[in-house]
């Protein structure tokens, strides 16, 4: 017994007229007839009986329907699970986010995802937290993590799943007076110069803003985007800088103790686009892992 089979039965007992049920399945009524007498004869009963204004489920009739609807649902539903299945084996993830997202999130996701399916391809961008937005907004990316607020004038256009709180930590050479002090005043790095993130980034912003209110103009003699190379040159003692607290080990580095420097970080998406198997997969996994990262951060932070 053949699916089609079953679907053109279901279309003549809905549409109770097997010429009407013909042209919704664009199939002649001669072929359609065919089917049904086919069926009946598998059976060994009528299905229908035919009158003059189409036809009407017999009981025996209404018995099959019910059995043709659940095994066409549940074939449908299996052809979805092996669609999903191969989405997971074969499918590619492309997603983006700024240096601490692609560091220190991404790479411990990115590995867990593929040993559980080694045929999923990657390709990771790092930038700032607007380009990120602008290439998932055109189709270029799945999936981004930005920090909150998303600033775009399309932004109503992406679905924000908030991802972990991330604090920015002050961290000094060796030989600095502040060195090995759990906290600092804005007011006690007046004079340091400050090895920063590029101008115009989400992060840079924030502690330039939180520099400004506590009256502090900050003296940048280096900009960078890497992370590594902030750590560097402050080690090398070029001079002071900030990067995320998911960057440094244990209680390494100073909180600010004039305010908090805190940002949310969240996954970005487009919301008319329903993600793949493995997109959605890799999500789910980022967001669980984020959560247990990002809850260990604020309790530190409270």
């Amino acid at each position: 017994m053949e699916l089609s089979h079953l679907k053109q039965f279901i279309a003549i007992a809905h549409a109770g007229h097997i010429t009407r049920a013909a042209g919704v399945l664009g199939l002649t009524q001669p072929a359609l007839s065919a089917t049904l007498r086919k069926l009946e004869a598998e059976l060994g009963a009528e299905l229908v009986h035919r009158t003059g204004r189409g036809v009407q489920l017999t009981e025996a009739g209404r018995v099959f329907l019910t059995h043709a609807q659940d095994t066409l649902r549940r074939a449908e539903a299996g052809a979805a699970a092996v669609r999903q299945l191969v989405g997971l084996e074969h499918g590619s993830i492309r997603v983006g986010g700024g240096a601490t997202a692609t560091s220190f999130l991404l790479p411990p996701v990115v590995s867990r995802v593929r040993r559980a399916h080694p045929g999923l391809r990657f390709y990771v961008r790092e930038g700032g937290s607007s380009a990120i937005a602008d290439s998932v907004l055109s189709g270029e990316l799945d999936l981004g993590i930005v920090t909150l607020p998303v600033i775009h004038p399309e932004a109503d256009a992406l679905q924000r799943t908030p991802l972990a709180t991330d604090e920015l930590r002050l961290i000094v050479p060796p030989a600095h007076p502040l060195s090995g002090r759990p906290t600092f005043r804005w007011k006690e790095i007046r004079e340091d110069g400050v090895v920063a993130f590029e101008a115009g980034t989400a992060v840079r912003n924030l502690i330039d803003r939180a520099a400004a209110d506590a009256g502090v103009s900050l003296d940048v003699v280096m900009e960078l985007r890497s992370i590594e190379s902030i750590k560097r040159m402050v080690a090398a003692g070029v001079g002071v800088g900030f990067v995320s607290r998911f960057a440094l080990t244990g209680e390494q580095g100073l909180a600010c103790k004039d305010a908090r420097l805190t940002r949310g970080l969240a996954i970005i998406r487009r919301r008319d686009r329903k993600p793949s198997a493995a997109v959605a997969a890799f999500e789910a996994a980022l967001t669980e892992f984020a959560a247990d990262r990002g809850r260990t951060a604020l309790r530190a932070i409270e």
